[in-house]
C-alpha cells in the first residue's frame, strides 16, 4: 500500500496544487494536543487516532461532515417495529487481504470490537446490544435487550470500525509521513465496492494529519502552515481569538456533552452531599464563561441537558431562587460544615489543565466561591486534587450517555451505585417504566448525591482556512477527513 499511496500522492499533488490553499495541494490538518499516537491500532483512541481510524476503516455506518449518520460498509438497514433488532445489508466489497466481506466476517469483527471495549464508557453505551448475528450472505443483525434509538450514532464511532487482522476498508489509505505526520489519500471507488468512476481522482486531494500543542498549532495556522486546526477547547481559546486576525477562520461547534467538575475525593466540605451541592448552588454559570465572549454557549445546573428528555418537560434546577438566595443558602451550609469539621474543611483542591483559558476559569471560580469561606487551591497534578475538570463531547444525544460517564465501574471519582443499578435494570429490559423516566430518576439520584458540579456544554473550536468548504460545525465536534479531501467546485 505504501507504494500505491506514494504514487497517488505525488500525482494528485501536481493535479490539484492550483486548487488548494497551500502551495503543494495538500490539506494540512493539525489536532490541538501534542503527543497523540495517530497510528494506534488498538481501541483506546486519542482524537487524532479517531480521525485516522474513521478515514481508513469504516464501520457499518459512519458520520458525514455535518455529523449525520450515513452508510459505511452497510449500504442499507432496517429497524423492527419494537426497536429491538437492527438488520444491516453489507455492500459487495472485499477486505484489504482480498477476502469477501460477508455477514460472518463483519459480525466477528464487530463482536471483537465490542469485547475489546470492556471497561470503557463506550462499552456501557453498547450495553443494550445482546447479540451480534451473522445472517445469510452479506447480512448482519444486532439484537437488543431494550430499544436504543441512538444505536446508529454509537455504531458510527471510530472504535467500532470493522477490521480483520487490524486492517479495515475505509475511504482513505494511510502511510507514515514522518515527523509525527500521517499522509492519507482516497481509495478508488471500485476498491471499496462502489461504482467505478474513471475521473474520480480529479475530485480529491491528499490530506496530511498531525498533532501539536495548542500554542504551536494556533501559531502555525496564523503563519500559514496548516489549513485546519481542530480539537480546540476552552483552555487555549484566548490564543485562538485574537480579534480581527481570526475573523472568518474561527469556527465554534454546537457541541453537546459534559463541562463541569467531578468530585474525586470527599474531604472537608466535600465529604457530604450537602456540602458538594452547595458549591454547585452558588455558581453563576453565565458569569464563568462571559469573559470569553463565546456566543450561544449553553449553561446548565443538571447533568443531562433538560432538552434531551423530550416531552418529559424536565425543568432546569433552582430557577425559582435568585442568585443571592442560592448563595446565601450555600454559605449557610459551608459555614455549618466548617464549624463541625474545623477550618481545614474549607480548603478545596482543584485540577484544571494548563492554559490561559483555564487560568481565567480558575480565577472566576475562586472569585465566586471565596465569599462562601472556601479556600480554592489549584493543583498541578490531577492525582492531587479533590475536584477535577470534566470536558467531554457526547457520543450520542441521549440521557444515558451523560449518566454512563459517572458509572462506578469507570472509577473516575465519586459515583452512585443506586443510579447505576436503575440504568442497568432499564438496559436489561427489566423495568416497566419508560426509559426516559428511569433516566430522569437515575439523574435525580446522582444530583442528590452531588457527585458532579455541572457548568454547561463543552466548548470546541477550530481554525479553518478559507476554501475548506467541507468543514461543517456539528454537535459531536468531529470532523472526518474524507470530506476535507474533496476539491471544492
Amino acid at each position: 500500500m505504501r507504494g500505491i499511496a506514494r504514487s497517488f500522492l505525488a500525482g494528485l499533488t501536481l493535479l490539484v496544487a492550483a486548487c488548494s490553499g497551500s502551495d503543494d495541494g495538500i490539506v494540512r490538518v493539525v489536532l490541538a494536543g501534542e503527543g497523540q499516537d495517530l497510528t494506534n491500532s488498538g481501541l483506546r483512541l486519542a482524537p487524532g487516532a479517531q480521525l485516522a481510524r474513521a478515514a481508513t476503516a469504516s464501520g457499518l455506518v459512519t458520520f458525514d461532515a455535518g455529523g449525520e449518520v450515513i452508510p459505511g460498509l452497510a449500504d442499507s438497514w432496517i429497524v423492527t417495529d419494537d426497536g429491538r433488532s437492527y438488520i444491516f445489508r453489507l455492500r459487495n466489497a472485499r477486505w484489504p487481504d482480498g477476502t469477501a466481506i460477508d455477514g460472518r466476517t463483519a459480525a466477528a469483527s464487530l463482536r471483537r470490537a465490542i469485547s475489546g471495549l470492556e471497561g470503557t464508557s463506550l462499552a456501557l453505551d453498547l450495553a443494550p446490544v445482546a447479540e451480534v448475528r451473522a445472517m445469510a450472505g452479506r447480512v448482519v443483525e444486532l439484537r437488543l435487550s431494550a430499544p436504543m434509538p441512538n444505536l446508529l450514532q454509537v455504531l458510527a464511532q471510530p472504535e467500532l470500525a470493522l477490521r480483520t487482522n487490524r486492517q479495515g476498508l475505509g475511504p482513505m489509505m494511510m502511510e507514515d509521513g514522518g515527523e509525527g505526520t500521517v499522509d492519507l489519500a482516497m481509495r478508488s471507488p471500485s476498491s471499496r465496492g462502489l461504482p467505478e468512476d474513471e475521473d474520480w481522482a480529479q475530485d480529491f486531494r491528499p490530506v496530511a494529519l498531525s498533532s501539536a500543542s495548542a500554542e504551536d498549532a494556533i501559531a502555525g495556522f496564523f503563519d500559514g502552515q496548516s489549513d485546519l486546526v481542530t480539537g480546540g477547547r476552552l483552555d487555549f481559546w484566548p490564543l485562538a481569538d485574537p480579534g480581527p486576525l481570526s475573523r472568518g477562520a474561527l469556527r465554534i461547534d454546537p457541541a453537546i456533552g459534559l463541562f463541569g467538575l467531578q468530585v474525586v475525593r470527599t474531604n472537608g466540605v466535600l465529604s457530604t452531599p450537602e456540602g458538594r451541592d452547595a458549591l454547585s448552588l452558588a455558581l453563576d454559570r453565565d458569569a464563568l464563561i462571559e469573559p470569553f465572549g463565546i456566543a450561544g454557549w449553553s449553561p446548565t445546573a443538571r447533568i443531562v441537558p433538560p432538552a434531551l428528555y423530550g416531552d418529559a418537560n424536565v425543568p432546569e434546577r433552582w430557577t425559582q431562587f435568585s442568585l443571592e438566595e442560592r448563595r446565601s443558602e450555600a454559605g449557610r451550609r459551608i459555614a455549618s460544615l466548617v464549624s463541625q469539621l474545623g477550618e481545614d474543611a474549607a480548603r478545596v483542591t482543584i485540577y484544571l489543565p494548563a492554559g490561559p483559558g483555564n487560568d481565567r476559569l480558575f480565577a472566576e471560580l475562586d472569585a465566586q466561591w471565596r465569599p462562601l469561606g472556601l479556600d480554592l487551591v489549584r493543583e498541578e497534578r490531577r492525582a492531587s486534587a479533590e475536584i477535577v475538570l470534566v470536558d467531554r463531547t457526547a457520543r450520542f444525544a441521549g440521557p444515558r450517555w451523560y449518566l454512563n460517564q459517572f458509572h462506578c465501574d469507570l472509577d473516575r471519582g465519586v459515583c452512585s451505585p443506586e443510579a447505576d443499578d436503575m440504568i442497568a435494570a432499564a438496559v436489561r429490559g427489566r423495568s416497566e417504566l419508560p426509559m426516559a423516566q428511569i433516566m430522569e430518576q437515575a439523574e435525580a439520584q446522582m444530583l442528590q448525591e452531588a457527585i458532579y458540579i455541572p457548568i454547561g456544554a463543552p466548548i470546541r473550536w477550530s481554525l479553518v482556512r478559507g476554501g475548506l468548504d467541507a468543514f461543517v460545525p456539528n454537535a459531536w465536534a468531529f470532523h472526518p477527513l474524507p470530506p476535507l479531501a474533496q476539491i471544492p467546485n
